[in-house]
C-alpha cells in the first residue's frame, strides 16, 4: 500500500472540497504542477490508497437506505465457502474478519426490514455459517471520514 505524504493529503483535501475540480484547478490552488497532481493521484490509485469512486456512493442512492451490521460465527474448515457466499450477495457492501466473539463482520444495506430479513436468511444459509447476529444502524453519528487525518498529515 502506498503511504501518503503531506502533498498527497493536500491534493485529496482539495478534491474533497470541490469534487468537480479539474487537475488544473487543484494544481493552481495548491501551487504545484498539473503533472504532479496527475502523477500522485495515479500513484495513489495504483498503490491501493484510493478505492473505486463508487465506494463513496450513498447506499440510499441505489435504493438501500437501511444499514445493518451482521456478525458471523463460522466453521473455520469452511471459511472459503463462507467468503464465496458473502461475496455473491450484492447487499453485503463490506466484510472483515474480526477478533472477539465473532469471526466475520458484514456491513449490509437493504431496502427495508423485510428486505434485510431476506438478506440475512441468505447469509445464514451459506455453508459454514454457524450463527449470526444482526444490528440495525439507527443514526449515523460520525460518517466515514478521512479528512481530519488528511488535515493532520497535510500540516506535518
Amino acid at each position: 500500500m502506498y503511504s501518503l505524504d503531506a502533498v498527497d493529503a493536500r491534493i485529496l483535501l482539495a478534491r474533497d472540497s470541490s469534487r468537480e475540480a479539474s487537475l488544473i484547478e487543484i494544481s493552481s490552488r495548491l501551487g504545484i504542477s498539473r503533472n504532479t497532481v496527475y502523477a500522485r493521484l495515479k500513484r495513489l490509485g495504483e498503490g491501493g490508497a484510493l478505492g473505486p469512486p463508487s465506494g463513496a456512493l450513498a447506499p440510499a442512492a441505489v435504493g438501500r437506505p437501511l444499514l445493518a451490521f451482521v456478525t458471523l460465527s463460522v466453521s473455520q474448515q469452511e471459511i472459503d465457502s463462507v467468503y464465496a457466499a458473502i461475496r455473491a450477495i450484492p447487499e453485503v457492501v463490506e466484510a472483515h474478519t474480526t477478533t472477539g466473539d465473532a469471526d466475520v463482520m458484514l456491513r449490509v444495506v437493504a431496502r427495508d426490514t423485510v428486505d434485510l430479513h431476506r438478506i440475512t436468511q441468505r447469509i445464514q444459509l451459506a455453508p459454514g455459517v454457524q450463527r449470526s447476529s444482526t444490528s440495525i444502524a439507527t443514526t449515523e453519528v460520525v460518517p466515514h471520514r478521512m479528512g481530519l487525518l488528511l488535515r493532520e498529515l497535510a500540516t506535518i
